[in-house]
Order: structure tokens, then C-alpha cells, then sequence
């Protein structure tokens, strides 16, 4: 059962809508998800609030008492988690999760503070290639061609850490969160060209 936590010290860089749609991505194919938010503004938890009933499901995770193992029968669970996250939580949520992606805007703000956040995401995974198999950044809102997009790939170099893939600046995500949807609620070819940036983040999550 894969576990799949999102996380980023940084606030705003685009967690929660990053969470939703792993999460959407996997209902669509027909698992059964489980969506646990790990912060305390419950954004995620919000937002299924809102999801209509005629779209796949996706089951909500109350972590007030904690991380523990998913009711029988989910398959696949994605973790929403808060800006500021204390040593301790990190190493509750590493001891469970499979993966972690990393969101991360092109802005040398946002650069600079997750930084330090990878290097304890490092020092938390000590053993040879830990790291380097479980956690990946995502470039959030940019355009792959752009000179921003190349300086977000040099820091990443810089760290040794993978870019699983980067998700173009559009409304559409900010539309469909409103309503509780994602881009793999809907038929693709009204979001073909959002969606075919996901090529690279898909195959990451499934290596």
C-alpha cells in the first residue's frame, strides 16, 4: 500500500492542492484512497467536504490521535501536512509514508526555506540512496522552458534531489479545488494540457 506525504516548511507553495489531486489521480484508476491531513488548518479535510458525490471517492483519515495503520481495505493514502513541522512529527510521518514530494515554487524565498527542510529530510534518511529513492521535488505553477524553471533544476542539482516534475501556473487548479474536484475528475481533454504535465510525477510516484 503506497503512502504518499507532501510536504514543504513553507506555507502557500501549494501542498494541499498538490495532496487533493495525488489523491483524486489515484481514485480515478479505481482505488480506494484515504486522504489524511495532518494540519492543523484541515485544508484537505475541508475540501473533501466539498467533493460531489458522483465523482470517485475518497475517504477521509482523522489523525487527531495520530498516525496509524488505514482501515482494512484502502489501498493508497496521501498526507497533507502542516508549514511548520516539529522533528518529532517528521520522524512519525517518515516511520510510515513511502514517498515524499516536496512542493516548490521558483521563487528564491521559497528556495532558500526549503533548503534547510531537505537537508533534515536527509539526515532523517541516513541509509546509502534513502534519500534519493523516496523524495523528489515538484515544481508548483511554473513553465518548464522558463529561466525560473532552470534555476529551480540547478538548486535541485545542487541537493541531489530528483524533480518529479513540474505543474504549469493555471487557474483551473485553483477552480476545481473550489468545488472539490480535481483535473482526473473531469474527461482529459478539457484539461489535456495540464494533465500531460503529470507524465512525469505519475511515473515517478509508480517507480
Amino acid at each position: 500500500m503506497p503512502v504518499i506525504a507532501v510536504m514543504n516548511p513553507k506555507g502557500g507553495v501549494g501542498k494541499s492542492t498538490l495532496a487533493t489531486h495525488i489523491a483524486g489521480l489515484y481514485a480515478s484508476q479505481g482505488h480506494e484512497v484515504m486522504l489524511g491531513d495532518v494540519d492543523r488548518q484541515q485544508s484537505s479535510k475541508a475540501w473533501l467536504g466539498l467533493r460531489p458525490q458522483s465523482v470517485a471517492p475518497i475517504r477521509t483519515w482523522d489523525l487527531s490521535l495520530g498516525l496509524a495503520r488505514p482501515p482494512r481495505g484502502v489501498t493508497h493514502v496521501v498526507l497533507d501536512t502542516p508549514a511548520q513541522i516539529p522533528d518529532r512529527k517528521l520522524s512519525e510521518v517518515l516511520r510510515v509514508v513511502d514517498k515524499v514530494l516536496v512542493p516548490l515554487q521558483p521563487s528564491i524565498f521559497d528556495i532558500l526555506a526549503t533548503r534547510e527542510f531537505l537537508d533534515a529530510l536527509r539526515a532523517q534518511l541516513p541509509r546509502a540512496g534513502q534519500f534519493e529513492s523516496r523524495v523528489a521535488v515538484v515544481g508548483m505553477r511554473v513553465d518548464a522552458r522558463t529561466r525560473a524553471a532552470e534555476q529551480l533544476r540547478l538548486f535541485v542539482d545542487q541537493l541531489g534531489v530528483p524533480v518529479a516534475g513540474y505543474l504549469r501556473d493555471t487557474q483551473n487548479y485553483v477552480q476545481l479545488c473550489a468545488h472539490g474536484l480535481t483535473l482526473f475528475d473531469l474527461p482529459e481533454h478539457r484539461f489535456e494540457q495540464d494533465r500531460a504535465t503529470w507524465a512525469g510525477l505519475i511515473t515517478w510516484l509508480q517507480s
